[in-house]
């Protein structure tokens, strides 16, 4: 595997009470790589209190986080926590990179079954996440009452006709983002999952009409062509604009939003096929790690570090700092009391699975065939179940 270049990391030493001596080569000094931003440190300062360590925080740009980990790897300089987004983690684990966090005692209960599976391979436990995130629907109040519509829509036929009547005065209905990306396959795979399609198989019915439902939108004029080339940020961008009066994304979008005092908002899980469907929406957010370094002792006080990130009090805190949901199902519904605009991503979060759920390390190359052929689709190339199978013969 092609390693890249280095990114440049801005670095963070802090000492804290307890410590005995300093430096990453002292037992009570570890190194954390993540790459969130300074919003972050007050949990690792906790943290790092409450284990009597102190701490070094390299903050990574998120696209050289892989990269740099491929590279620490091989030069055996990999830091002692190590944060991963986790559909990474089965692949960095198979590696042989990282240890079992049963090593130290951590093992996962209380957190939601699908957080565990994300961070789990070949049967063991080598990351957990204090917080995740998936995907909603934001909608605009103020276009809901102008079309005189009461409720938001709860299936794909429903949310087709509300995209209808809302499209129309330089605005689209609807806007998801079908960039061919990772991010497109993310946005798609509410539709497809929550369809029972499967990216074992992407040929199957389910995620035909998954396809056939986006291309039937676009058809309308419901949702605009230029889908296939936005971001999600470029999708929200959209909305905030009023050129869009309902969008699916994230909770990572909520300051955001909370800045727009002329916009009138909700939120609402993304709609069904059918009634009895339950929703299936993709499961986001990083998990903590700790890689082996061959320093047993700094590995075990890694190792507690971890689990005071994942105790209820720094999962709560977490989900604060980046607008996600806790991974403890009662942690998660303290905060959806204190934010309602989170509630429904906890209602979501729930039911979400991991994308290493079924296909564990080979997860990238089903995430490539599945955004290839969304593109086909609503390019013209192929009619839906001609341009699943394209994608699916792929290599």
């Amino acid at each position: 595997m092609a390693v890249a270049a280095a990114v440049l990391a801005p670095l963070t030493l802090t000492a804290c009470g307890g410590a005995a001596a300093s430096g990453t080569e002292s037992p009570n000094t570890l190194t954390i790589q993540d790459y969130y931003d300074e919003a972050q440190d007050p949990i690792y300062h906790s943290c790092a209190r409450g284990t009597g360590v102190s701490i070094e925080i390299s903050h990574v740009a998120g696209p050289g986080l892989i990269p740099k980990v491929l590279q620490q790897s091989s030069s055996r300089t990999l830091p002692d926590v190590l944060m991963l987004d986790n559909p990474d983690v089965q692949q960095i684990a198979e590696s042989g990179a990282l240890s079992p966090l049963s090593d130290y005692g951590v093992t996962g209960e209380g957190i939601l079954p699908a957080v565990v599976k994300a961070g789990t391979y070949a049967g063991k436990l080598y990351g957990l996440a204090p917080a995740v995130n998936t995907l909603s629907i934001f909608y605009n109040k103020d276009l809901f009452r102008q079309a005189g519509i009461t409720t938001p829509p709860a299936t794909w036929a429903e949310l087709r006709a509300t995209a209808k009547r809302l499209t129309g005065q330089g605005r689209y209905g609807f806007a998801m983002s079908t960039v061919n990306t990772y991010e497109g396959t993310w946005q798609f795979l509410p539709f497809m999952w929550g369809n029972g399609g499967t990216e074992q198989d992407i040929t199957t019915p389910p995620t035909v009409q998954a396809v056939q439902f986006l291309l039937d939108l676009q058809n309308d004029g419901s949702m605009s062509r230029s889908s296939i080339i936005w971001s999600q940020d470029d999708v929200i961008d959209q909305f905030i604009a009023g050129k869009a009066a309902m969008v699916v994304n994230g909770p990572w979008q909520l300051p955001a939003l909370r800045e727009q005092r002329d916009l009138d908002w909700g939120v609402f899980t993304i709609p069904k096929r059918d009634p009895s469907q339950t929703t299936v929406a993709p499961l986001g957010g990083e998990v903590f790690t700790v890689p082996r370094t061959g320093n047993q002792a700094k590995m075990a006080k890694a190792g507690q570090f971890v689990k005071c990130l994942v105790s209820p009090d720094r999962q709560l805190q977490s989900a604060q700092v980046k607008q996600m949901v806790p991974a403890n199902p009662d942690v998660a519904a303290r905060a959806a009391e204190q934010d309602p605009a989170l509630a429904p991503f906890v209602t979501t979060v729930r039911t979400a699975r991991s994308r290493t759920a079924l296909l564990g390390p080979d997860w990238p190359q089903a995430a490539t065939k599945i955004y290839n052929a969304v593109q086909i689709a609503l390019t013209g190339k192929a009619a839906p179940a001609e341009a699943l199978r394209q994608a699916q013969g792929e290599q």
